[in-house]
């Protein structure tokens, strides 16, 4: 048995049968903020405020959102680590 290397050729794509093969994919907003909410998300951003052209404040902005389960206990004794 040989492995296959790079310049074996794969299996032939398949085409589309589609009418349109980039029409968008529709997901209600209620599936999509369970399975973020689920899953957990990071928000980062940066917020510069500056006056011709000289940046005078920075700020970084990071935010993560996710839901609480009260069946999974928290990591730390006394339920908090403050």
């Amino acid at each position: 048995m040989t492995v296959p290397d790079a310049r074996t050729p794969g299996p032939a794509p398949v085409p589309w049968g589609g009418a349109e093969p980039y029409a968008p994919v529709g997901v209600p907003l209620v599936d999509l903020l369970d399975r973020v909410l689920a899953t957990g998300v990071v928000v980062s951003g940066d917020l510069v405020l500056a006056i011709a052209d000289v940046p005078l404040v920075r700020i970084s902005l990071h935010a993560l959102l996710s839901s609480v389960n009260e069946r999974v206990p928290a990591p730390w004794p006394d339920s908090g680590p403050l």
